[in-house]
């Protein structure tokens, strides 16, 4: 039996399923002698496949490297191992060198990419002018995450916010991890708010703060995508950024702001609360201003700060933060 096969429509060789785990022709063809005549010996063995017995010693050796082959014990000589336990074992040893071999390449890979922004630092950023540009990039990031997503979310927005909401929601199903920092101005309007209620709901960690300095995407800490022109300045405009220094600190910044940032979500269901009780207090956690607040409510600004100071007289507390704090002790933010 030889270590190449045919292909009876085209007659091409195919390769044998044994170079996949190291054996060469010849090997093969050893080792088929060896299981069909395990008595004859290396003599018996050269004759067999028509080798020289040095040859045959030879590919023994690699044989019994490979495992294939028992050593000479006091019962008598070479003796083959049971297939079905060598080449489980031959297979099992390849999976790791593989492995090996990925991880390495990862190491290689960054040294690569240092390299080729050493030699040609235009590189490092990519600029995506237009909202179909930018779509695009956000589709192919998101597509790549791989371990985690962080995101500064505030208005004005550059691309539109539906295609955003799938790709996420793709990538919790994928089980990436998500972070969020909504800017307490963007939750304002109702349809921006139920939609980061609705991340929340699949997965999403979120959490709030007055403003974020800028709107951002971090991708597994080494790919980012962030305006290119102040907001002000109108027009969709992006520039992807490359792993780097650059990406390294814009991890380190979201990093900073989500110890600051107060949680987002709906409020613990512990029988305390009433449904519109439970809004009022996610609302006030997501630091939205009375007038937003009244008008998710669809409430009078002189009823909403009653019930805010209801809600103060239930739980002691002398000012809205106390209320934001004790709300949060009893799990209800």
């Amino acid at each position: 039996m030889v270590n190449t096969a045919y292909d009876t429509a085209g007659q091409t060789p195919a390769a044998s399923p044994w170079a996949a785990v190291g054996v060469s022709a010849f090997d093969e063809l050893l080792y088929q002698a060896i299981l069909n005549q395990p008595d004859a010996g290396a003599a018996g063995w050269a004759l067999l496949t028509g080798a020289s017995p040095s040859r045959v010693r030879e590919a023994c050796n690699r044989l019994l490297t490979l495992g294939l082959l028992q050593p000479p014990d006091s019962m008598g000589g070479l003796r083959a191992v049971d297939p079905r336990v060598a080449i489980r074992a031959l297979i099992r040893r390849r999976e790791t060198e593989s492995e090996l071999l990925a991880a390495t390449a990862e190491e290689m890979a960054t040294a690569y990419e240092a390299g080729l922004l050493r030699e040609e630092p235009s590189r490092l950023v990519e600029v995506a002018s237009g909202e179909g540009a930018i779509a695009a990039r956000l589709e192919e990031m998101y597509a790549r995450a791989e371990h985690e997503v962080c995101l500064f979310d505030t208005p004005p927005y550059l691309a539109p916010a539906g295609p955003q909401v799938d790709l996420q929601a793709d990538l919790l199903r994928r089980g990436i991890v998500s972070r969020g920092i909504y800017a307490a101005t963007a939750l304002e309007d109702p349809k921006a708010l139920s939609r980061a209620l609705r991340m929340v709901e699949l997965g999403e960690q979120a959490r709030v703060l007055p403003s974020v300095p800028l709107k951002l995407l971090v991708v597994d800490g080494c790919r980012a995508l962030l305006p290119l022109t102040a907001s002000v300045a109108g027009g969709y405009c992006a520039v992807v950024v490359w792993h780097s220094a650059v990406t390294e600190a814009l991890q380190k910044l979201f990093e900073m702001a989500w110890q600051q940032a107060i949680p987002l979500g709906q409020a613990a269901d512990d029988g305390e609360l009433s449904e519109s009780e439970r809004a009022l207090i996610r609302l006030l956690a997501a630091g939205l201003k009375d007038e937003a607040v009244a008008r998710h409510l669809g409430v009078s600004l002189r009823t909403l700060r009653r019930r805010v100071s209801e809600l103060q007289e239930r739980l002691g507390a002398a000012s809205r933060f106390q209320l934001g704090m004790r709300a949060s002790q009893r799990g209800w933010v």
